[in-house]
């Protein structure tokens, strides 16, 4: 089984690099799972290729030769700066895709050339119901197409669906072996400390669980230590241990106890610290008409932050071209599309239904 995981996003000058990025590829591959990574890039010139990518290539945490995505389904992309870039993610030592819908990427890009040197990731669906199963009936077709992902919401609370038409999902790996514990790991090509992570965290047995370890409660569970039924909506999800007794683990935020044998471990107290998310500080290219105080709020942050942080004093004088550093993360701004619902937004942007509502005055 295969994951692909959000490394952060990139608009126009904009970053919001993924917190939980690093921890979402251990918890894949201790899962026996093989992690991929995808950027949210928004972008329409070379140099702002060179400083996406400058900037996250460095911090992928899946193995030499997994599958880095670029994300294009927004803003005014065009095909000299896709192709520029996706070169840039081959030369990195990573497989290059492309993902997006087809309606978008035909109408801001030839795409028919793009897809003779690099391969597609192309997504359609008719609605955001629940759907577990591909429809071929909307299946884009085109050149080149290796995955194609036939809904954003595979389970309820919503989850990528995809078919690997071509078995491009392997690279990066080499296949399966048995962990220690007895489970199914994923052989890597080479490794990060993510993967380390994950690799440790599938060694380790369900006795050796100690307290601040994170575990999966499993699909196949069915009632707590009391024996009282555990909800569906416990299942899946992931939760750290709070206390430890005998063949028993009390789960934080639900205060509930379970048997070891009915959790997966995903996180390591030990690994934790191995690879604990990235500086949130990015960078942001100004651009004519910005302002100091502009850039700030676009960020969450104040001009006198900003203007600390890259050392700038009165008058607070920036410069097009110039690169700032940032922090915070930068708001999203989504184009609803027709069958869109506040839920699927919620679960695309990795935020919940009542942030969207307030944030958006719903």
């Amino acid at each position: 089984m295969t994951c692909k995981v959000l490394i952060g996003g990139y608009y126009d000058g904009y970053f919001s690099p993924q917190s939980t990025y690093s921890t979402q590829v251990a918890s894949t591959i201790a899962q026996g799972k093989r992690a991929h990574t995808y950027i949210y890039a928004q972008f329409s010139s070379n140099a702002e290729a060179d400083s996406m990518l400058n900037y996250y290539l460095p911090k992928v945490q899946t193995p030499k030769g997994s599958i880095v995505a670029l994300d294009v389904e927004s803003g005014n992309p065009n095909t000299a700066s896709v192709k520029y870039a996706l070169d840039k993610v081959q030369a990195a030592g990573y497989t290059p895709v492309l993902y997006g819908y087809k309606s978008f990427l035909t109408a801001h890009l030839d795409l028919a050339s793009i897809a003779k040197a690099y391969p597609l990731w192309m997504a359609e669906y008719p609605n955001y119901n629940v759907t577990t199963s591909p429809n071929y009936n909307y299946f884009p077709s085109f050149d080149n197409i290796h995955l194609f992902q036939f809904t954003s919401t595979y389970k309820a609370g919503g989850l990528d669906g995809d078919v690997d038409l071509t078995g491009i999902t392997d690279d990066g790996y080499k296949g399966t072996t048995t962990a220690s514990t007895g489970g199914i790991a994923v052989k890597t090509t080479t490794s990060t400390p993510a993967v380390k992570a994950g690799q440790q965290a599938n060694n380790t047995p369900k006795s050796s669980i100690v307290v601040n370890d994170t575990v999966k409660v499993n699909f196949s569970a069915s009632k707590w230590t009391t024996g009282e039924l555990i909800p569906s909506w416990v299942k899946g999800k992931s939760y750290k241990v709070a206390q430890v007794s005998g063949n028993n683990v009390l789960l934080a935020g639900i205060s509930s106890w379970i048997n070891k044998s009915n959790v997966e471990i995903l996180l390591t107290t030990s690994s934790v610290a191995k690879i604990a998310a990235p500086s949130s500080i990015g960078y942001y290219t100004v651009q004519a008409g910005d302002t100091l105080g502009g850039i700030a709020a676009k960020y969450g942050t104040s001009y006198q932050n900003l203007a600390s942080l890259n050392e700038i004093g009165s008058p607070y004088l920036i410069i097009p071209g110039e690169r700032l550093k940032v922090s915070g993360s930068v708001s999203h701004v989504y184009v609803v599309k027709s069958g869109d619902t506040l839920g699927a937004i919620a679960s695309k942007l990795n935020t919940s239904v009542s942030s969207l509502k307030s944030k958006n005055s719903i």
